[in-house]
């Protein structure tokens, strides 16, 4: 599905945060030292973040961090920079609950998109590609019933 139709989606059926501007995309670049690829720069000028499904669940399933809350996978789920804990270039993308993220991988490419991976807080820095692009992860959260698609349906709980 083309992005501008998951945007659409996004917008109508979920809830997404106010745009980010230009010059945000612009700080948010130069504090990460990486360029957002097509479907992320198309992502945040649509909105800056955005919870899938219910918004008033304490804890939600899908939680696409706003620009200022992306950082470094190592450093927060870790709180060490250190190869020890993981690529340098692992970037929290999604917050999913409980300590869990889904990460984007910016060392890599798959079409000019950044691959997404799986990174469940007891086995990081283990990691599992699930997506690859944002628009495909998007696209398969979406229509997801608001399970984690890539565990075939279940929660972290089960």
């Amino acid at each position: 599905m083309p992005m501008q139709r998951l945007l659409a989606e996004v917008t109508r059926r979920h809830y997404p945060n106010p745009p980010a501007t230009a010059a945000q995309l612009a700080e948010f670049e130069s504090r990460v030292k990486w360029t957002l690829d097509p479907d992320l720069r198309a992502f945040y000028l649509h909105c800056d973040g955005a919870t899938l499904f219910d918004p008033r669940d304490q804890d939600p399933n899908y939680r696409i961090l706003p620009l200022s809350e992306i950082e470094r996978a190592r450093v927060r789920m870790r709180h060490e920079d250190s190869d020890t804990y993981g690529a340098a270039s692992w970037y929290t993308l999604l917050y999913l609950q409980d300590g869990d993220y889904v990460l984007v991988d910016v060392a890599q490419q798959v079409d000019g998109r950044y691959p997404m991976l799986d990174a469940f807080h007891e086995t990081y820095p283990e990691v599992k590609q699930i997506a690859s692009s944002f628009s495909e992860f998007l696209e398969k959260a979406l229509a997801s019933g608001d399970d984690f698609f890539w565990l075939n349906g279940s929660t972290p709980e089960g």
